[in-house]
């Protein structure tokens, strides 16, 4: 990765036009060929930027473009569209490359999946009496994410997110209608499972007979002792 920091501007050319005039600036030229223009405010993201795969070429200013303080010009062109970047460098106060080696990527802790197996593995946390029948209980639309039993035998489909809104309650609903049809399985209930149940989704769910139950992450994964709590 190479970090520039330049008192420069930037052109952009593709689906529109844009401008950033004159000021100091941070460049970021990564090895897979994308090029980012950060500022020193704005959080983390870009005020332009050029997306892989594109290529950089650096080219010496012509008279006019030396004229009026240009002294060079990074050429950045998409390899898959007309989009196009020129940075008018006037002055590098900094510049330096270093290699940061492969990234083994991000390691989501709280995902979907991680509750599912979490609640799938204690399936007590849902009721007393309840047992697992399976996890990603396949359907002809889709799988659910844990089929039950709850202590009386009847059937139970949980639908897990992390932040509960409708959405997650209208896809719980279409599993419901399709399980139900099955004469094995009906009657067939539901409940709506998250860290976070949004409000407008917990009154859809409330309205369509649908329980919702707010998962305790930390607690689930041994991290925090409830029994600890002072609240």
């Amino acid at each position: 990765m190479r970090l520039v920091i330049a008192k420069c501007s930037v052109d952009y050319e593709g689906r529109l036009r844009a401008h950033l005039p004159l000021a100091t600036r941070l460049l970021m030229v990564k090895a897979d060929g994308s090029v980012l223009v950060h500022s020193d405010g704005g959080s983390y993201k870009p005020l332009n930027w050029m997306s892989p795969p594109a290529v950089m070429r650096v080219v010496e200013p012509d008279e006019e473009q030396a004229a009026e303080g240009d002294i060079e010009l990074w050429h950045v062109a998409h390899q898959k569209s007309d989009d196009r970047l020129v940075v008018h460098i006037k002055e590098i106060v900094h510049d330096t490359e270093h290699n940061l080696g492969t990234d083994p990527g991000l390691i989501k802790d709280g995902a979907e999946a991680d509750l599912q197996r979490l609640l799938a593995d204690q399936i007590e946390t849902v009721g007393a009496g309840y047992t697992l029948i399976r996890r990603e209980y396949m359907t002809a639309i889709g799988p659910v994410d844990i089929l039950a039993r709850d202590a009386n035998g009847a059937t139970v489909a949980i639908e897990l997110k992390r932040n509960g809104d409708i959405d997650g309650v209208e896809q719980l609903t279409r599993y419901l209608e399709l399980l139900n049809r099955d004469p094995l399985l009906k009657p067939v209930r539901g409940i709506f499972a998250a860290q976070k149940i949004k409000p407008q989704a917990r009154t859809l769910a409330t309205d369509r007979g649908i329980d919702c139950l707010v998962l305790d992450y930390d607690a689930m994964r041994g991290v925090d002792d409830v029994s600890a709590r002072l609240f």
